[in-house]
């Protein structure tokens, strides 16, 4: 192995992580944003109205982009398996 076949690796690994991460923290921004606004308008303070919107967010993202995380991790494991032989010369 080279140096260039593991730095690619790695690039790889990073970029994949943060594609399936961003939908998450995307749509969990958004809603920390909107809910920010709603208390900087209205002066409530409640700690636990920023934390029960971010969660529902997250979890609606998760929900929405499942099938679109599995199909591109599957993808990329699949090539790593396949391409094993390559990598170990």
């Amino acid at each position: 192995m080279s140096v260039d076949f593991l730095v690619g690796f790695a690039k790889e690994a990073v970029t994949m992580s943060l594609l399936l991460s961003a939908p998450m923290l995307g749509f969990g921004l958004f809603v920390g944003l909107l809910v920010s606004i709603f208390q900087a308008v209205t002066q409530v303070q409640e700690m636990t109205l920023t934390f029960v919107p971010k969660i529902l967010a997250v979890m609606l993202a998760i929900i929405l982009f499942l099938p679109w995380m599995m199909n591109l991790f599957v993808d990329y494991t699949t090539n790593i398996f396949v391409n094993i032989p390559q990598y170990i010369r």
